[in-house]
């Protein structure tokens, strides 16, 4: 299991976050085993990135310091060859977003792409109406737009949804299940995002190790629907589901 590996790994995962999921996103972290590190400042991220296992930029509160942060952090992180991973929060919302999208996917070298099927559009430049940071509406051929990104990039693309997409331009895995409650709390997607850099580390084929990771959250999702049915009460089922699943007591 993919959060049993990351508990027995026990990672530094270094998240340029956004503030309305940081919390969380930490909590949740903390739940599987892993250790997260929230620092933001263009000064020191390049050397936090240093003592880290993994990188995760999410760009959903974005300003002009947090875009340089992300750079510099994503540099430092292909310097030392740890993974990183991207979740392009709202990638088509604003022309700032797909001008930093744009920037970010052509300085940094990310292992995995973690998006919306919106997210995705924006990364491929092609027509699709963002709502917000929502997915929003269209009609795409996930995935052979994923795979094209994915080749054109050199990245792994996980898309999620109700059924998530992972491709590394060749391989193709699709993964079912989760529960219709997870969207409804902030920064679920997001924490996924931070996970799959957690998971990264220790494993040597990034397809496998991000099919993995998300194979384990739909099991999350459907524990913690079981046990939460009310939106409020599923946030903190989520959060004993990543424990008791790390752990294997959700097997």
């Amino acid at each position: 299991m993919s959060l049993n590996h990351i508990r027995r790994h026990a990672p530094l995962v270094h998240c340029i976050s956004n503030i309305v999921v940081a919390n969380f996103k930490a909590n949740g972290l903390l739940a599987i085993g892993a250790s997260p590190v929230m620092a933001d400042a263009p000064e020191e991220v390049a050397q936090m990135v240093a003592i880290a296992g993994a990188l995760s930029i999410n760009m959903g509160t974005l300003n002009s310091e947090s875009v340089k942060s992300m750079l510099a952090a994503g540099r430092a992180a292909n310097a030392l060859n740890k993974p990183v991973v991207f979740d392009p929060v709202g990638a088509g919302a604003t022309e700032f977003r797909r001008h930093t999208v744009r920037e970010l996917m052509r300085e940094v070298k990310h292992s995995v792409l973690r998006c919306n099927v919106g997210e995705l559009a924006a990364v491929a430049e092609v027509p699709w109406q963002q709502k917000g940071v929502d997915s929003g509406e269209g009609d795409l051929a996930i995935v052979e737009v994923a795979k094209q990104v994915a080749k054109q990039y050199h990245t792994v693309v996980a898309v999620t949804g109700e059924t998530d997409i992972v491709t590394d331009g060749e391989r193709v895995a699709e993964i079912s299940g989760g529960s219709s409650m997870t969207p409804l709390v902030t920064g679920t997607g997001c924490l996924l995002s931070a996970v799959v850099a957690a998971g990264l580390v220790g494993s040597d084929d990034v397809f496998a190790a991000t099919v993995a990771v998300l194979q384990d959250y739909k099991r999350v999702a459907e524990i913690a629907a079981a046990q939460g049915k009310q939106v409020g009460d599923f946030q903190v089922a989520f959060l004993n589901a990543l424990q008791q699943v790390s752990t294997g007591e959700g097997a």
